[in-house]
């Protein structure tokens, strides 16, 4: 019987790497999505060539209801979670000074709100079967910060929060939580960036080139494997080194 994976904001980016990712190493995969649409589609069939079954589940993981929907119609139809990503994640970038009250508050009910929620509803079914992997996506800029994100710093350094708290709660359930902490990786919001804002970026990275969602993907599927079993609590930079 294959493992099972669910993965917030799975429509693209990182998130959508994840999920193939995790297909080819034989996951059955439930797909979070705000809205199903031809290129979710195209994920799943993608999925699905790779002899695994795949469940596309609509929901916003700021919200709770949805969050409790989404976890009981994955459960409805692969009968368990053995892993949770939590991916699903949005930007308002701008100065403090000119932020609007909303856009700080709608980042972090996105990104840690919903990595509440959904980590709430799973980790009861986890806990039954006394096992589980919590995978949350944090960035380096929850621990280095960065000008005008404030919103997104904040969200991110409390999933870092979240991440080190529920590893200690779950743990005698054999419920394994961490993070991962991207740095610059290479996605359809970095492409619009400035080649001189680019290579700002790189000079500040000491392997010299931007990473990729397969770089992400790769460790969260260490994290997600039973290779990790004495992993927890972690926060693993993937950053070519930028924190360093």
């Amino acid at each position: 019987m294959n493992k099972v994976a669910l993965i917030t904001g799975a429509s693209r980016g990182i998130g959508k790497q994840i999920a193939i990712t995790l297909a080819k190493n034989g996951f059955d995969i439930s797909l979070n999505c705000r809205k199903e649409n031809d290129e979710v589609i195209k994920i799943k069939e993608e999925i699905e060539s790779y002899n695994v079954s795949c469940l596309i589940v609509e929901g916003d993981v700021s919200n709770f209801e949805d969050s409790e929907r989404i976890t009981k119609e994955t459960i409805e139809k692969f009968g368990k979670i053995d892993v949770l990503v939590n991916n699903a994640g949005i930007t308002k970038d701008m100065l403090l000074l000119r932020m609007k009250e909303e856009d700080f508050k709608k980042v972090i009910d996105v990104n840690l709100c919903g990595t509440f929620n959904m980590s709430k509803n799973v980790s009861s079914y986890m806990m039954k079967a006394r096992c589980g992997r919590i995978i949350n996506l944090a960035s380096v800029v929850g621990i280095s910060g960065n000008a005008g994100q404030a919103n997104y710093a904040a969200s991110k350094a409390g999933i870092i929060g979240f991440t080190k708290s529920l590893a200690k709660e779950l743990a005698s359930r054999n419920i394994l939580v961490n993070a991962v902490a991207p740095g610059f990786i290479r996605t359809d919001m970095t492409d619009v960036l400035k080649d001189e804002t680019k290579e700002k970026i790189l000079d500040q990275i000491p392997l010299r080139r931007e990473g990729t969602a397969e770089d992400v993907a790769n460790v969260v599927k260490f994290l997600a494997s039973s290779d990790s079993s004495y992993v927890t609590g972690q926060v693993i930079n993937i950053d070519g080194g930028m924190l360093m």
